[in-house]
């Protein structure tokens, strides 16, 4: 027969287990599931006009992108420890979740990869490199197409031509480049670099880019259509290119731009610089001249804004996709074909349900703590104690 002493230790033991049970449980699901049951709510956009996405004929046509921007993983100069620890699992858990359960044929990350790449030494890029490719693997069957920012070879005073060179090498790409995925034409712009100075970083980018511009504008042609100066230019698909950058086009601020994730009420009317919290207006003027663009993604302000450029070219500005920048983080998914486009944005846990729900458990906790110890009387007692007294008196 067990001794009293004997029940009471099984008593804690049991009760210490389910105590443990329930703070992994918290744990497990704030820091892991919480991203499934989120991201499991997203679904690809239709192409307005198209057929459901479920019909194999129409969705082997169209290609799902996954469009994010400014992850900016810390460096050793500005990034503390646990913050790094923090956040990096944060988006490396978004980024693995929704491509297992999304299955983007492509990814654009849309700049300001690294927080410290204008100021990193060597061996700090090689582990900022490390780190990125560890968070944001992905399968044989996702491309993955990274865009240059600001943050990842400086502002224009502080570019330079081996910054730009080690970034695109990272990378594999090069910026006034153009990608051609099921028909469908990519630029990829280094705003950073439309200065409009004459800098030989600048020169050679907008030579890239007329010399693009003139082979899409060449393609768009009508094929009976006689121009000398597109006798032997290479064709490319007859379709309106999409502008992948940084830096929006000109805009005076975010006081047009609504939403949940666009800028707060107090930074809304704040003027916008010019080549520095957007393009100037002589460099958009470019981009639009040159491209007639069918849509515009860039990054840089941390906020959601869409824009309409004269009256024909919208452009969609991508919030962060790091807590570090704001509560509700988010990343678009695209639906897109030669000739149409749809979007749709996929919203992530936001922090601060993540800490309500911690903040929940915690007070359960202890008030379980208190029961078990009986510092606490349940409420069933205490109310019977009382109706006790009362009929005592």
């Amino acid at each position: 027969m067990l001794s009293s002493s004997s029940i009471t230790v099984k008593k804690r033991l049991c009760f210490l287990l389910k105590l443990l049970g329930f703070v992994s449980s918290v744990f497990v699901f704030c820091e892991l599931l919480i991203y499934y049951v989120v991201i499991f709510q997203c679904r690809w956009p239709e192409v307005k006009g198209g057929a459901p996405m479920g019909e194999k004929e129409t969705s082997a046509s169209i290609l799902k992108a996954m469009i994010l921007a400014d992850t900016h993983l810390l460096g050793e100069i500005k990034g503390h420890w646990f913050d790094k620890l923090r956040r990096e699992w944060q988006m490396e858990r978004s980024f693995q979740t929704a491509l297992w359960l999304l299955q983007p044929d492509i990814v654009f990350i849309l700049g300001d990869v690294f927080d410290e790449g204008k100021w990193s030494s060597p061996q700090a890029w090689a582990d900022d490199v490390r780190r990125f490719r560890r968070m944001f693997k992905y399968p044989v069957s996702t491309e993955l197409v990274v865009i240059v920012g600001n943050h990842d070879i400086g502002f224009h005073y502080e570019m330079t031509t081996y910054k730009v060179n080690r970034f695109e090498k990272v990378f594999n790409l090069t910026s006034g480049k153009l990608i051609t995925r099921k028909g469908i034409n990519f630029v990829l712009v280094n705003s950073v670099a439309m200065e409009g100075d004459g800098c030989a970083v600048c020169s050679t980018s907008e030579a890239k880019l007329v010399a693009l511009s003139h082979k899409l504008n060449c393609s768009l042609q009508k094929p009976n259509h006689s121009n000398k100066r597109c006798s032997g230019v290479e064709k490319l698909p007859a379709s309106e290119p999409i502008l992948l950058q940084h830096y929006p086009l000109y805009r005076k601020s975010d006081a047009e731009c609504s939403g949940e994730d666009s800028a707060p009420p107090e930074e809304k009317n704040i003027p916008f610089k010019e080549k520095y919290d957007v393009l100037s207006q002589e460099a958009s003027q470019k981009l639009l001249w040159w491209f007639h663009p069918r849509l515009i993604l860039s990054g840089h302000t941390h906020s959601a804004c869409e824009v309409l450029h004269a009256g024909k070219f919208p452009e969609i500005s991508v919030p962060s996709f790091s807590w570090r920048n704001r509560n509700n983080p988010s990343f678009i998914m695209g639906s897109i074909t030669p000739t149409d486009f749809s979007l749709q944005k996929c919203f992530l846990p936001h922090e601060s349900r993540v800490f309500t729900i911690y903040c929940a458990a915690g007070a359960l906790f202890v008030i379980l703590i208190l029961a078990h110890v009986q510092l606490l009387t349940p409420p069933f007692y205490f109310a019977q104690r009382l109706i006790s007294k009362h009929k005592a008196a």
